[in-house]
């Protein structure tokens, strides 16, 4: 076989966007499926059902520990396409599941599949890409695969009314086969065998010890871990929300698509603004206004200030603005915390992603099952979030001096 030509940048952002994308297909397509699945298999605590989304999080988390490093020794592509293969494991496995128990571990192990396409397919775009130029490109590729949330619950809802529930996981097998089809045939290797780094216990803990010692790292971790806190709790009580507060199971998935949508944009504006404001400012002012809103959403929630008439609509506006926080903060996070050590670009995106989404849950979770009826307590826990995120970033010292912005043949390295 001849070897595989470069993708044109419009393909590879599309590919990067559907192996992102497997991820938020997992969780939004299950959306609507928590009433079933609660009623099925967990009437007595129908809360449980939430945890349909967490463990899957839980065990994306727990993969993305080995998939960098093992792809920094072997390659991107065969990590990539041996994640799809467990994730379809854990779909089969959920399918045939007869207790919540059993759909859980299934989930686990589609999260330790999952953590592939995730963690590595970002190792990849920093193979070849950094700085602001990177953060551009994976603002694109969020802005592209935006749209499978935008039509994860509606189609989920629509799979549910022909096959059952359990009809989703069939879905997550097609769109796996098909996203590791298209890397298989048409993604060279960017990782070269002579840039691979060997699989022995000292060069792994040298290489986790360079990322560890590195506060701006560091930092970015504690950032992200409180941001994905925030959201997979907002994503944990979306339906319940929708459905016990305000009514509106049945139009749930319509609305998170205009939710889906009118978020994306997040991303899009990320894309314009990043490179000449920086990463640092944008994901400061992100969080102030995230902050500020939230608190204020919640108290006027808890004390019963909000008139019937406007209750649902100010629920809406404040839930899409969590969501539109998400595209101005992660992908800029991430290249924030990429930028220092792209020669060990694996292991740092697994310790990033690693301990960012595992920690996560212990924020997520609690957020999700505090539910009560009404958005108060997840509002107060993505304030808390989004301030102590705050504090966070103003510790960082200021950046270096700023280069020109890295193109993929100029060798050069892009400001933060």
């Amino acid at each position: 076989m001849s070897p595989q030509k470069p993708l044109g940048q419009i393909e590879f952002i599309a590919l990067t966007a559907m192996l992102f994308a497997t991820i938020a297909f997992s969780i939004d397509a299950m959306l609507p499926a928590f009433p079933e699945i609660a009623r099925e298999l967990t009437p007595a605590e129908p809360n449980r059902a939430q945890l349909i989304l967490t463990s899957f999080v839980l065990g994306m988390g727990a993969g993305t520990f080995v998939a960098g490093p093992l792809s920094d020794a072997f390659g991107r592509k065969p990590l990539i396409l041996g994640g799809a293969v467990l994730y379809i494991l854990g779909a089969g496995l959920a399918w045939a599941a007869q207790s919540l128990e059993l759909v859980l571990a299934a989930r686990v192990i589609q999260g330790l599949g999952a953590a592939g396409p995730r963690v590595v397919s970002l190792a990849m775009v920093r193979d070849l890409y950094s700085g602001r130029a990177m953060a551009r490109i994976v603002s694109f590729a969020m802005m592209v695969f935006t749209l499978v949330p935008a039509v994860a619950p509606l189609m989920g809802s629509v799979i549910i009314a022909g096959f059952g529930w359990r009809g989703i996981f069939g879905a997550f097998v097609v769109f796996s086969l098909v996203s590791a089809a298209w890397l298989w045939l048409r993604q060279p290797e960017t990782l070269p065998p002579a840039a691979r780094r060997p699989l022995d216990a000292a060069s792994l803990a040298g290489a986790a010890r360079e990322v560890l010692s590195n506060r701006l790292i560091l930092t970015s971790i504690a950032v992200q871990t409180l941001g994905f806190g925030a959201l997979f709790g907002t994503l944990s009580s979306t339906q319940q929300i929708f459905d016990e507060t305000f009514g509106r199971a049945e139009s749930f998935p319509l609305w998170f698509a205009l939710i889906a949508v009118v978020s994306g944009t997040g991303s899009l504006l990320n894309a314009a603004i990043v490179v000449r404001l920086g990463m640092r400012a944008v994901i400061k002012a992100t969080l102030a206004v995230q902050g500020a809103l939230a608190l204020a959403f919640a108290l006027t929630t808890i004390l019963g200030l909000w008139p019937p008439a406007i209750y649902f609509p100010a629920y809406l506006a404040w839930t899409t603005f969590v969501f539109f926080s998400a595209g101005l903060t992660f992908g800029n996070i991430n290249a924030l915390a990429m930028e220092p050590v792209g020669h060990i670009a694996g292991m740092a995106a697994s310790l990033v992603g690693s301990l960012s989404t595992v920690a996560a849950v212990f924020i997520a979770a609690p957020i999700g099952l505090a539910f009560d009826g009404t958005p108060g307590p997840l509002a107060a826990g993505v304030a808390l979030c989004a301030g102590a995120g705050l504090v966070l970033m103003r510790t960082l010292p200021p950046p270096p001096l700023a280069a020109l912005p890295h193109r993929p043949s100029d060798g050069g390295r892009a400001a933060r």
